[in-house]
């Protein structure tokens, strides 16, 4: 993996460059190089994964014209590079950053990202046509950031350093804060800077000086009508998923470095260790990450036994973090706010996993494609829910209200906030599922602004409408939690150690089958994720296979209460508080002296705060 950065214009220079990649080192400091003619340099901070020997950029076409820098993993090179030879290339590298600056001679922008099959984020600098052209993966795995006022335009793979160019202002977009309160991240393509944007997920940018930028699509999955879906067997469609599957896996195990494979015990990441253990000569590395006296959040013994059936060289971390001195490395990694606190567990794990290997498979997309949430399950029962006659619907709710009084469950807790927006749209139920601070707080928190986020949120719901609805709902979780969440985890914290992640379930031909499968084949009732199980249920065990849903997390409401008190309260309750500027502080005393005082659980939202306040100071804003 790497990290690109360049700019085009009249402030474009080989020293600014330079400093942008400077800022990129942790990303791979295997290498680095860069390329400047006329109005544009380009340049890559280089981690040596395929050709360790020829492969330093950067590189350029056959007539020095054209330079092209990669981040990322193409992972049809070889093919590609097999008829750029065979049409008459010359290829200096045995890599596949050469590949696009030779492919880019002939192809246009669209063309080109097409062709390319992998994670990637490049920049194609065409000096004789004085033209830029940034291109980024089909789901966004990798990140591409840039800036421009017309006659500039400024690219990175991390916002930092986008403004460390002397061209880039650094100004806060306040419109940024109701979107992440509501979400925990501010939507693609939009920052928490002002003008600061991301190319996309499948789209190229094609930039001129002097005009503004154009975005052009290239891919996007297609879902079927909710009549259009073929019937088909589960049993041919598991036969396929499990054939995709393995040969998604079988791409990625391509590397001149140690590779392993983060291994937490569910389902997903398990068939991934299943499958490499059938593709590789020798045990597959592992690594699973664990809190001692942290119920409900150690995944070992569920880990150490899927090791044990396929006889992997397994590794154990059993980390004691101090979250409050890790939160200001996170948020300098992420350069902005998160309010995942998953990226604690995740930047550990990759610490970690990196002192063993240079690239680790993961499990990340299996619940994405194949309704792995118990949010699915619960979108389809609403809307049968809200079938029922009003006075019927009404009797449910209370009961359950009653119940849930007396009652610690988490499955009577969780059917009553499936309950509560009964009378909403879907869309609308299903945002405050997944929101980080609840809807009767995020209205008083949000300042007076524009709803631009909840619109875009709207929007892609719309735009999916004919669809079934749990495709609906798979397609809109696939353009906001994921990219947006999963994905910036992912690359950000294994990124932080010059880790390189790859996500096998994340492969553009599985997510095409996924979409292609009948909504029943994927869920049922409660029964998730039905034709992934049935793939793989001759690998795995059945304490594997049948388990509930167990996310990536840390016990979070326990140490705001215990080991984080002080730290929460300093930061949050101080009347020096960068947040109160911005926030109302009487809410903000509520929301922590209701935590602290165990009446109701605010974790999310006390981290989703504390990690905006985080930012606010390292910003000095």
């Amino acid at each position: 993996m790497c990290g690109i950065a360049g700019a085009v214009g009249a402030g474009a220079s080989e020293d600014a460059t330079w400093s942008q990649l400077k800022l990129l080192e942790h990303r791979g400091r295997d290498a680095s190089g860069v390329f400047s003619r006329g109005p544009g340099s380009v340049g890559q901070t280089r981690l040596a994964v395929i050709d360790l020997v020829t492969g330093d950029p950067p590189f350029t076409s056959e007539d020095g014209g054209k330079a092209a820098v990669l981040n990322g993993e193409i992972y049809n090179y070889r093919d590609l590079r097999t008829t750029l030879i065979r049409t008459g290339h010359n290829l200096r590298s045995t890599g596949d950053t050469e590949v696009i600056a030779h492919i880019a001679e002939s192809a246009s922008a669209v063309e080109l990202a097409r062709q390319l099959d992998g994670m990637f984020a490049f920049a194609v600098w065409d000096s004789a046509r004085n033209q830029l052209v940034l291109g980024r993966d089909r789901l966004g795995k990798k990140p591409l950031y840039y800036w421009s006022d017309g006659d500039h335009l400024v690219f990175a793979s991390e916002v930092k350093a986008l403004l460390v160019h002397p061209a880039v202002p650094r100004r806060l977009d306040h419109e940024a804060l109701p979107a992440y309160l509501t979400f925990g991240y501010v939507p693609t393509p939009r920052t928490f800077f002002e003008d600061i944007r991301s190319v996309p997920p499948g789209h190229v940018l094609v930039f001129h000086p002097g005009m503004p930028p154009a975005l052009h699509s290239y891919w996007k999955p297609i879902l079927q009508t909710a009549r259009a879906h073929h019937h088909i067997s589960q049993t041919v469609a598991a036969r396929a998923v499990r054939m995709h599957l393995s040969s998604s896996v079988e791409r990625r195990l391509l590397s001149d470095v140690p590779i392993g494979a983060f291994l937490s015990g569910g389902i997903d990441s398990s068939s991934v260790v299943a499958l490499m253990s059938n593709l590789m000569d020798r045990p597959v590395a592992t690594f699973t990450i664990g809190f001692d006296n942290a119920r409900g959040f150690d995944e070992r013994p569920y880990a150490r036994l899927v090791a044990k059936r396929f006889h992997t060289d397994h590794t154990e971390f059993v980390v004691k973090p101090d979250a409050a001195q890790l939160m200001e490395r996170l948020v300098w990694h992420y350069d902005q706010p998160f309010g995942d606190s998953s990226a604690l567990p995740t930047f550990l794990l990759s610490q970690l996993t990196r002192e063993h290997v240079t690239v680790a498979l993961c499990g990340d997309g299996g619940d994405e494609l194949f309704a792995g949430y118990e949010r699915f399950a619960a979108g389809t029962a609403l809307s049968y829910f809200q079938m029922l006659p009003q006075v019927i619907r009404n009797n449910v709710e209370q009961a359950f209200s009653l119940v849930s009084r007396h009652t610690s469950s988490k499955r009577v807790l969780g059917v009553q906030r499936l309950l509560a927006p009964q009378k909403e749209k879907i869309e609308d139920a299903y945002l405050s599922w997944i929101s980080s601070i609840p809807i009767q707080w995020r209205t008083l928190l949000l300042p007076d602004g524009s709803d631009w986020a909840l619109e875009d949120f709207r929007r892609l719901w719309n735009d999916t409408a004919g669809a079934s609805l749990l495709d609906r709902l798979l397609s809109l979780n696939l353009q906001t939690y994921l990219l947006d969440d999963l994905l910036p985890k992912a690359d950000r914290m294994s990124m932080a150690h010059g880790l390189e992640i790859r996500s096998p379930f994340l492969d553009d031909s599985l997510v095409e089958l996924a979409f292609s499968l009948p909504p029943s084949a994927k869920l049922r009732g409660l029964s998730l994720k039905r034709v992934l199980k049935q793939a793989v249920s001759d690998l795995l065990p059945a304490e594997i296979l049948y388990r509930r849903k167990h996310g990536f997390g840390v016990p979070l409401e326990h140490w705001l209460r215990n080991e984080l008190r002080t730290f929460l309260k300093g930061r949050l309750l101080d009347p020096r508080s960068r947040l109160r500027s911005y926030l109302k502080p009487e809410v903000i005393d509520r929301l922590v002296e209701e935590h602290l005082s165990s009446t109701a659980n605010h974790g999310h939202a006390l981290w989703a705060l504390l990690t905006l306040e985080e930012f606010l100071i390292k910003e000095d804003w």
